[in-house]
């Protein structure tokens, strides 16, 4: 079943749509109707969502829909026709600069609920009347800390900074070749709507958000103006590559700051340019070849996309691209958008500059939302190269890609999953980990994937265990991914030697024998000397089934914890 969801967007138009399931989400939450419960009703409770919402992306709450639903009991009525307006009501007692829209609505099925649509707050903070602040992230609505307020802040100004048109340039003042080149290219997306190529050319730069009130913006005159007024904004976009030698010395520079380029010229510079992003190796053995390039180009692609449409415009820096003898690093200035880390940029996808990175996917130029990051990984993981290394200072992120890869046989292991399955991206990525790891828990993979709930975690490894690419063992927070030795005997992978992928009955063995050994041990001293890089779950899991057999005797609680063969020996303690 499907439920219609309509949602203004922060550049003021309305898009319809359906969302399958009615899942929460970044842009949406639902609340049973038992929720409204008179004078009962944690009206609090809804102000703070309310104000999550307005400081992110806007989104709907759905009042009248159970957390599992994906709509209402088709008996469900709305009786009280008063009931919007009392919650308009709490909802403005308790908040400060949010704006909503409230309706009854009913669905297909008969069914009626009550639907809250929380405008965007583009160009001031929200909070609640008692002077508490929240915003949006995924499906949950988190405080904001105080000393991240200003980061919020600069955000909020670097959405309002896209269609300011202080500089006051008249929209007939562009780049006749610039503004050519940008209509053709949006009538010729494949991306865009046969609606807006149908648009006249002064319509198409309105939806774009070139010109506004007979002036060019800041992002018309980032993209289609004239050099001298590109060069006249706060900080325009400028690039440098470097090349260093083994000595850290410059050896090579490319120095894009002249502010004849747009974002796309500079984008296209940099990958016709730099000769680095054509140099490869070749992996061979008996029948199997494969070039594998130090820096694939499109990652490089993307992580450079990822620093003109997310950099903050009101922060003064240049981008820098430099290129080392074993790695490849992206600077770029200001931090990473509100509600983004280094640990979640996988899972957590932010629009900073909405309207630049509308028109960066509108022509191709990007990946959609979310997805630009996992393109990175599945690209580099397929390569058999390590994950990115992403670090955030108050000043910049730098994004760092190893040049050397980790080893042929899980070169030539993702290049045979690959051909036989079709693996998706989430796929390919889980994959990749698991092979350069030979084994993890699900909460290291969690850790790495930045997925904590099952259900998150389930749709990354996705059909790799019916592939039977991956063997799956545990359950809970000790389940064990391995790759699936058949898969590995029928290619001949040969990985490092380790203990983490251990039989049941071989870690008894060896845990018997330790404790033989070194009677009266901690359960720690114990998972040092047999291995460290066994899974602890897996560890106390086999331990306490060896104790319920009378295997092994034990005194004490958790740390305290002692283990023997022989239970005299506990007895003296």
């Amino acid at each position: 079943m499907y439920i219609e969801s309509q949602l203004v967007t922060c550049d003021g138009h309305v898009t319809k749509g359906f969302s399958e399931f009615m899942e929460e989400n970044k842009y949406q939450d639902k609340k049973s109707l038992r929720f409204l419960k008179g004078k009962q009703t944690d009206w609090d409770e809804l102000a703070k969502d309310c104000v999550a919402f307005a400081n992110a992306q806007g989104g709907i709450i759905f009042i009248g829909i159970e957390n599992d639903g994906s709509e209402p009991e088709k008996d469900q009525k709305i009786t009280d026709a008063t009931l919007p307006e009392v919650i308009q009501k709490n909802i403005v007692q308790r908040t400060v600069n949010v704006a909503v829209a409230i309706t009854k609505e009913i669905s297909e099925n008969g069914g009626e609920y009550i639907r809250i649509q929380v405008f965007r707050n583009a160009q001031t903070i929200a909070s609640t009347t008692d002077g508490r602040y929240y915003i949006r992230i995924s499906d949950e609505c988190k405080p904001i800390p105080p000393d991240e307020m200003a980061r919020l802040a600069a955000d909020k100004n670097a959405f309002v900074w896209e269609e300011q048109t202080t500089k006051r340039i008249d929209k007939n003042l562009y780049d006749p070749q610039k503004k050519l080149e940008f209509i053709n290219d949006i009538r010729s997306s494949a991306r865009v709507s046969s609606f807006i190529k149908d648009m006249s050319d002064e319509e198409l730069l309105e939806h774009y958000f070139f010109q506004k009130e007979n002036y060019l913006t800041n992002l018309g005159i980032l993209w289609i103006g004239r050099r001298a007024d590109r060069a006249s904004l706060l900080y325009p976009p400028a690039i440098q590559v470097i090349r260093f030698d083994e000595g850290e010395e410059k050896v090579w520079k490319l120095l894009l700051d002249d502010y004849f380029s747009n974002p796309k010229d500079l984008l296209k510079k940099i990958l016709n340019e730099v000769p680095d992003w054509q140099e490869s190796f070749e992996i061979s053995e008996g029948m199997f070849r494969k070039n594998i390039p130090f820096f694939p180009v499109e990652v490089v692609r993307e992580l450079v996309v990822n620093a003109l449409v997310h950099r903050t415009y009101t922060t003064r820096g240049d981008i820098f691209i430099n290129i080392f003898h074993d790695k490849l690093e992206i600077h770029s200035p200001g931090r990473l958008p509100f509600g983004v880390t280094p640990a979640n940029i996988l899972s957590q996808s932010i629009r900073r500059n909405e309207h630049l990175s509308k028109v960066f996917y509108d022509l191709g130029l990007m990946e959609k939302e979310g997805s630009g990051y996992d393109l990175v990984y599945a690209k580099l993981l397929s390569n058999g190269k390590p994950i990115p290394i992403v670090t955030e200072t108050n000043e910049r992120v730098t994004v760092i890609i190893k040049k050397q890869f980790i080893s042929k046989e899980i070169v030539r292991l993702m290049d045979k999953a690959s051909s036989e399955f079709q693996l998706k991206q989430k796929e390919i990525i889980s994959l990749g980990i698991i092979a350069q790891h030979q084994s993890l828990s699900a909460l290291e993979i969690s850790k790495l994937l930045n997925q904590y709930e099952e259900q998150g975690l389930r749709n990354w490894i996705g059909k790799l265990v019916e592939y039977n690419l991956v063997i799956r063992s545990g359950s809970g927070r000790g389940t064990q991914y391995a790759l699936n030795p058949e898969f590995n005997r029928k290619i001949n992978f040969i990985g490092k030697t380790s203990l983490k992928n251990i039989e049941d009955h071989r870690l008894e063995e060896l845990l018997y024998k330790d404790i033989k050994s070194y009677p009266l041990s901690s359960f720690g001293e114990i998972h040092k000397r047999i291995g460290e890089e066994i899974n602890v779950h897996k560890v106390k899991r086999v331990l306490k089934e060896l104790v319920g057999e009378g295997r092994i005797f034990s005194k004490g609680e958790r740390r305290w914890a002692k283990y023997s063969i022989e239970q005299k020996l506990l007895d003296n303690l």
